[in-house]
């Protein structure tokens, strides 16, 4: 279990990164959604303790983070956003010399791990080839891969899915969702779809705060009566927006879908729909700039 209670960070610019952030995260995953700048790259470097909260709490299996981060590190697995390697070598030369620095002394031990590590992320039949020359889906699983060393009991996966093709997206969601049957694993993105599609509980990130957080199915049910769906013509989005809290917008045959948040029938024309995860991000969202 990772407890975190009321982080805060601030950067000495005096944005404020996280404010008063708390969950409980128990084994399994759970998904971290937010846009760009709400805070999620603060929070999983505070948690991999890269970074330190001004105040707050980070407690692993009854572990004082803060206190003790060397013993967090031990059973630590960090993929981050950016994960940079040596170009030139091997993808087993570069995990070998990784199993080193996580402490997998004993050469038996760590070609053991190396091996059942590339075989796991599907790597092993290009052991021998340059990480310069693998895909971005490749660089991913070897980060996957180099997460794992050493057992970790929790893993952080940033932005994890950026950039990648439909294929190799697919390949290494599945990958995670094999991991995450025994540890705690956070995926932090600002893809609803990946979350959606893997995380039995998530949160929603904006402001530095958590505004809201469960199951997505109860998310979504809490939705259920008030998103209501119109096609419009283009030049109507914008006085639509004026009377109506608009959440989403979606080219369909030259024309623009719309999904609206309202507690009855916004308008003549509009239709009921049954809501989704999208929807549930984006009126979260939209209560956060309402209240700001």
């Amino acid at each position: 279990m990772l407890h975190l209670s009321d982080l805060v960070y601030v950067y000495p610019n005096g944005t404020r990164a996280l404010d008063g952030v708390s969950l409980e995260l128990p084994a399994g995953m759970f998904g971290l959604l937010g846009p760009n700048g709400a805070g999620k790259s603060t929070l999983m470097r505070c948690i991999a303790t890269l970074q330190v909260p001004q105040s707050g709490r980070i407690q692993m299996d009854g572990l004082d983070v803060l206190a003790d981060p060397e013993a967090l590190r031990r059973v630590l697995g960090y993929l981050p956003q950016d994960f940079g390697v040596y170009p030139r070598v091997s993808a087993w030369d570069m995990l070998d010399h990784l199993a080193i620095l996580k402490g997998l002394s004993a050469p038996g031990e760590r070609r053991e791990a190396v091996e059942r590590l590339l075989r796991q992320v599907n790597l092993w039949d290009v052991r021998r080839k340059a990480i310069a020359g693998f895909s971005g889906g490749m660089r991913q699983r070897f980060g996957i891969a180099q997460a794992l060393l050493g057992n970790p009991r929790l893993v952080i996966v940033d932005e994890p899915t950026a950039g990648l093709d439909p294929e190799e997206r697919n390949r290494f969601l599945n990958l995670l969702a094999e991991i995450g049957e025994n540890v705690v694993v956070i995926l932090s993105t600002h893809i609803v779809e990946d979350v959606a599609e893997l995380c039995p509980r998530m949160g929603i990130l904006a402001g530095g705060r958590v505004v809201a957080q469960g199951a997505p199915a109860q998310l979504v049910e809490g939705l259920r009566g008030r998103i209501w769906r119109k096609v419009i013509a283009k030049g109507e989005l914008e006085a639509l927006r004026a009377r109506q809290q608009v959440l989403t917008t979606r080219l369909l045959a030259g024309r623009t879908l719309v999904h609206v948040l309202a507690d009855a029938l916004p308008e003549p024309g509009f239709s009921p729909v049954e809501p989704e995860l999208e929807d549930v991000y984006f009126a979260a969202l939209a209560a956060v700039r309402k209240a700001a």
